[in-house]
C-alpha cells in the first residue's frame, strides 16, 4: 500500500467515524420507552445501542455480500484483497473508534471496560491490516459476527424497553442462539484453526493470533453469560437486583 492510498483510507475511516457521530446525535432524537425515560442512566446506554445497532446492520450485510461477491477470497486469507473488503474494514474502524470515544467522553469506562479492550484489539488489528493490506480476508470473516450482533442488540433493547410481549423476547432468544452459532462461534473457530495451522507466528501474524486467541476467551465467556441468562437463569450468580443503569456489557 502507497502512501497515498493510506491516506485514503485515514480519510475514509475519519468519514466513518463522523457517520457515527451524526447517528448518535440522531439517536438523541427519536423517541425513547417510558423504561427508558423514567431511569436517566439508561438514556446513554439506549442511544449507544442504537447506533450499535446500525453498525452491526450495516457491517454485518456488508461482509455477507462481500463473500458472496467474491467467493474467491476464501481460498486466500493471507493476502486475498477487495475493495468492498478493505472499505468496510476501514468503515467498522471508525465505528469502534466512535464507540471508544463515546464510552471515554461520556464516563462509561469502568462500567464498560470489557468494551474498551474488544475496541482496542479490534482497532490495533484493523489498523495493520489497512497498512498492509494483508489478511483483509480475515477481518470481513470475523465481520460476519455483526449478523449475530444485530439480534444481540435487540435482545439488550427488549430487556431495557421491558417490551410487553415476552413472545417477542422468546422469539428472539432462539434466532440470537442460532446466530451466535452460525456468525460468530463458527468464523471465529474457523480462523482460529486456520491462523494456528498455516500462519507464521512472527510479526504481524504472531500480532493477530495473538489478538485472536483473546478474542476466543472472550467470546467463549460471552457464550456462558448468554446461556445462562436466557437460557439457565438458575445458575446466575450475584445477579439479582443489580442496577445496570448506563452500563454496557457485551452480555447482560
Amino acid at each position: 500500500m502507497g502512501p497515498g492510498w493510506r491516506a485514503a483510507s485515514a480519510a475514509l475511516v475519519g468519514g466513518s467515524v463522523a457517520i457515527f457521530g451524526a447517528l448518535r446525535r440522531l439517536a438523541l432524537a427519536l423517541p425513547q420507552p417510558a423504561a427508558v425515560r423514567s431511569r436517566p442512566g439508561r438514556v446513554w446506554r439506549w442511544r449507544n445501542l442504537l447506533v450499535s445497532f446500525a453498525h452491526s446492520v450495516l457491517a454485518g450485510l456488508w461482509a455477507l455480500f462481500s463473500l458472496w461477491h467474491s467467493p474467491e477470497l476464501l481460498s486466500d486469507i493471507q493476502d486475498g484483497y477487495s475493495i468492498s473488503g478493505h472499505l468496510l474494514v476501514c468503515f467498522s474502524s471508525g465505528y469502534f473508534i466512535h464507540d471508544t470515544l463515546d464510552i471515554i467522553f461520556n464516563h462509561q469506562s469502568r462500567s464498560s471496560w470489557e468494551y474498551l479492550v474488544h475496541h482496542a484489539m479490534a482497532i490495533s488489528a484493523f489498523v495493520s491490516l489497512i497498512v498492509t493490506g494483508r489478511f483483509l480476508v480475515a477481518a470481513v470473516l470475523l465481520l460476519l459476527v455483526e449478523v449475530s450482533n444485530i439480534f444481540l442488540t435487540v435482545r439488550m433493547l427488549l430487556k431495557m424497553s421491558n417490551v410487553p410481549s415476552p413472545a417477542l423476547y422468546e422469539a428472539n432468544k432462539y434466532i440470537n442462539l442460532g446466530m451466535y452459532f452460525a456468525f460468530r462461534l463458527a468464523p471465529q473457530a474457523y480462523l482460529t484453526w486456520y491462523f494456528l495451522r498455516y500462519v507464521e507466528v512472527q510479526g504481524q501474524g504472531a500480532f493477530l493470533t495473538a489478538n485472536l486467541l483473546l478474542l476466543d476467551a472472550m467470546i467463549l465467556m460471552y457464550f456462558s453469560r448468554l446461556l445462562r441468562s436466557d437460557f439457565f437463569p438458575s445458575l446466575r450468580k450475584g445477579s439479582a437486583g443489580r442496577d445496570v443503569d448506563g452500563e454496557k456489557f457485551l452480555i447482560d
